[in-house]
């Protein structure tokens, strides 16, 4: 396999060849899964979007699919120069480390995070640990795993309540917010019995509510900026709830964080818990203003959606002024820079 570069080619002047792993949420529903149990995985037109803009900069682009997939071609002896990973796996709180943790047994280099921050992010609770250990600043919490968790439970209402190991708001609803002790007993049994996995309950933030974008590696990561998430006042829930992402068109508003001391604090917390959690190549940082107007840390995205004008990722790139190609490029330059001290592997390239 040719030396890798930080451009379109090899240096043997060959295009790099990346492999896109991905779950397209189609074939699920295809499957029999339900609209919510594959609420995180990819359209195709975000996988439509991501090859030809790939192409666009100059790479050979293969479409791998899922994890079962890319194990199956892995075993055959497939290799790639790059594999651009957004595949969110299907089973396990720690279904997002699968797909880096092959890529890794097999020596192949890959966009984004590593197995273990993959795996520790998914579970809000483990990666709230490490952020309070850090000295950043997010709601206190405790973990409910069975019913008999919910009687210590030694937090002031109102709480929060969602499941430990899920993304886009699923399980997040009109109940998640509880004021009483009894509305806590009925939501936490509801998600324990639906999802099957512990649920989060924390101190509720009643604040506005943004996502930050970075970019980068360790001292190299960076703000992108900033966007606004507002619920309407007509919406059913005045949380970003799951129903509230699937319907954003009817119900939120999205806008660029206005600058100022407020924006500064919210990017300086994104960026700080972004590298404590050693996160790579880009992310998303969810963050919510406590009762005290302070900002707080509610959990970040290692693995954030790709569609050009749909997934907050790029929304908040092209508010800043950087095109939907740029971010891309800026993916796999920062994942390549990682491999340059790398030697080459042994093994067949992709046909």
């Amino acid at each position: 396999m040719s030396q890798k570069t930080t451009s379109g080619s090899s240096t043997r002047g060959k295009p790099m060849t990346i492999g896109l792993v991905y779950d397209l949420r189609d074939d699920y529903l295809a499957q029999g899964f339900s609209e919510e149990q594959v609420a995180e995985f990819d359209s195709a037109a975000t996988i439509a979007a991501l090859e030809q803009t790939l192409r666009s900069l100059g790479y050979t682009v293969q479409r791998i699919g899922s994890g079962l997939a890319l194990a199956g071609q892995l075993a055959a002896g497939k290799r790639w120069d790059l594999v651009f990973n957004f595949a969110e796996g299907l089973q396990g709180r720690s279904r997002e480390a699968q797909v880096p943790a092959l890529l890794e047994m097999y020596g192949v280099p890959y966009t984004f995070s590593d197995p273990l921050v993959c795996a520790l992010t998914l579970d809000k609770a483990m990666a709230k640990r490490v952020i309070q250990s850090a000295g950043l600043h997010t709601p206190r919490f405790c973990v409910v795993r069975s019913s008999e968790d919910i009687q210590s439970i030694d937090l002031p209402l109102p709480l929060f309540a969602k499941p430990l190991a899920e993304g886009t708001g699923k399980g997040v609803d009109e109940h998640s917010h509880v004021e009483s002790a009894e509305d806590l007993r009925k939501v936490c049994i509801r998600l324990l019995e639906k999802f099957r996995q512990p649920v989060l309950v924390e101190e509720y933030l009643p604040g506005r509510e943004f996502t930050t974008a970075i970019l980068g590696t360790g001292r190299d990561a960076a703000v992108v900026g900033t966007m606004e998430i507002a619920v309407r006042k007509n919406a059913p829930t005045v949380d970003y709830s799951y129903q509230m992402k699937e319907y954003c068109e009817q119900w939120v508003d999205y806008f660029p964080m206005p600058q100022g001391t407020l924006r500064e604090q919210t990017e300086e917390l994104a960026l700080r818990a972004y590298q404590v959690l050693e996160c790579r190549d880009t992310g998303r940082v969810d963050i919510r203003l406590d009762a005290q107007g302070r900002p707080a840390f509610m959990e970040i995205n290692p693995l954030p959606g790709m569609h050009p004008t749909h997934s907050d990722l790029p929304m908040i790139a092209t508010q800043e002024g950087m095109a939907y190609e740029e971010l891309i490029r800026r993916i796999v330059h920062s994942a390549l820079a990682r491999q340059e001290s790398v030697p080459c592997r042994v093994g067949k390239s992709a046909s």
